[in-house]
């Protein structure tokens, strides 16, 4: 286990990004529960890769949900229905982490759904470099269904319970205290507890990163 700043981290996370060999874009993974500090950090890496001078495609899971009347086949407070019914991974594969992988032909779209408008989208075809590095972030992405798409795979961990009180934070704006601890405890803490118990993606992340104090966190790197 490392211990140390938040700019040891990010180089820590951005040599192993270089040190990926590959001969098609680098697919890196930040995966972890919600409000764990996931998109922040992988904004960070993608700065400091591009000031590396890589070629940084930047992505999210929230990028690729089914349309809400789809989303929701159980309640708006289903764990089961959080972890099976909200993503859409064949969209996921075929347009994004395919393409980029091995034997893909680099074009790619980066979003088919727009969130806040509720629609789907089909942005230009774009064409990716061969020494590109993709940083998508994003919730269950070290399930079955993605697991071996990713060339680097990195799992934010932060506790449980502390994130609901950053969630209060992040969403004092738009939704109450009562209804964003409700969606937590009875949606999101459960989801996760359930991908944890059956997926088991730590087993299979390369790099944890342990962000309870963002500012001072610790990571450990693993082999397979």
């Amino acid at each position: 286990m490392d211990r140390g700043t938040r700019d040891e981290m990010l180089a820590r996370l951005a040599a192993a990004v270089g040190s990926v060999t590959v001969a098609h874009p680098t697919r890196v993974a930040i995966d972890g529960p919600p409000a764990a500090g996931k998109t922040t950090l992988a904004d960070e890496l993608a700065v400091l890769l591009r000031a590396q001078g890589r070629d940084i495609i930047r992505a999210t899971i929230d990028d690729f949900l089914f349309p809400r009347a789809q989303r929701y086949p159980r309640s708006e407070y289903s764990a089961e229905g959080c972890y099976l019914h909200t993503h859409d991974h064949d969209a996921l594969n075929r347009m994004l982490l395919d393409p980029l992988g091995p034997g893909g032909d680099r074009r790619f779209q980066p979003a088919v759904y727009d969130h806040t408008t509720d629609t789907t989208l089909s942005p230009p075809i774009r064409t990716a470099p061969t020494d590109a590095v993709l940083i998508f972030d994003g919730v269950f992405l070290l399930r079955p269904e993605l697991i071996h798409r990713w060339d680097l795979r990195i799992f934010v961990s932060t506790a449980l319970e502390r994130t609901v009180d950053r969630a209060v934070i992040r969403q004092r704006h738009v939704s109450s205290r009562a209804d964003v601890e409700r969606r937590w405890r009875e949606r999101y803490i459960p989801s996760q507890q359930l991908y944890l118990a059956t997926a088991r993606p730590t087993d299979h992340a390369d790099i944890i990163v342990h962000n309870d104090d963002p500012q001072q966190p610790t990571w450990e790197t693993r082999t397979h």
